[in-house]
């Protein structure tokens, strides 16, 4: 008699690098503007989209606080996403930075590649 075969559960394994979309948003559009420039001059994102300003509502220290804010849309990699959140807690003007990350459920070839070939550390 033979025993019945087990089918393993799979498991998701994270690829060694993966496209990020990252969300923050500055207090102005010239933040905004130098943030994204130091993100890229330093390969930490390879594209950041600066979008319309927007009215922001939200909780701080206990009070409910209205303010203007310029979004921005960080595209980085996987490999470089503790480098980039390093760096943008240390320019960022905010005491607690907005930065969320999204892991894509797809994306096109072509821009992934080139999007990691972005982000890569340069050669010295």
């Amino acid at each position: 008699m033979s025993t019945p075969r087990v089918t393993p559960t799979p498991v998701e394994i994270e690829p060694p690098d993966s496209v990020v979309l990252a969300i923050s948003n500055a207090p102005d559009a010239q933040t905004a503007q130098t943030l994204a420039r130091a993100l890229v001059e330093e390969r930490l994102a390879a594209c950041v989209n600066l979008l319309a300003p927007c009215v922001s509502i939200y909780r701080w220290q206990g009070v409910i606080e209205e303010a203007s804010e310029v979004p921005m849309l960080i595209k980085t990699s996987r490999r470089r996403w503790v480098a980039l959140e390093a760096r943008l807690r240390e320019l960022h003007p905010y005491e607690v930075p907005e930065l969320i990350a999204l892991s894509p459920a797809a994306v096109s070839p072509a821009y992934a590649s080139w999007l990691l070939g972005q982000t890569r550390r340069s050669p010295r």
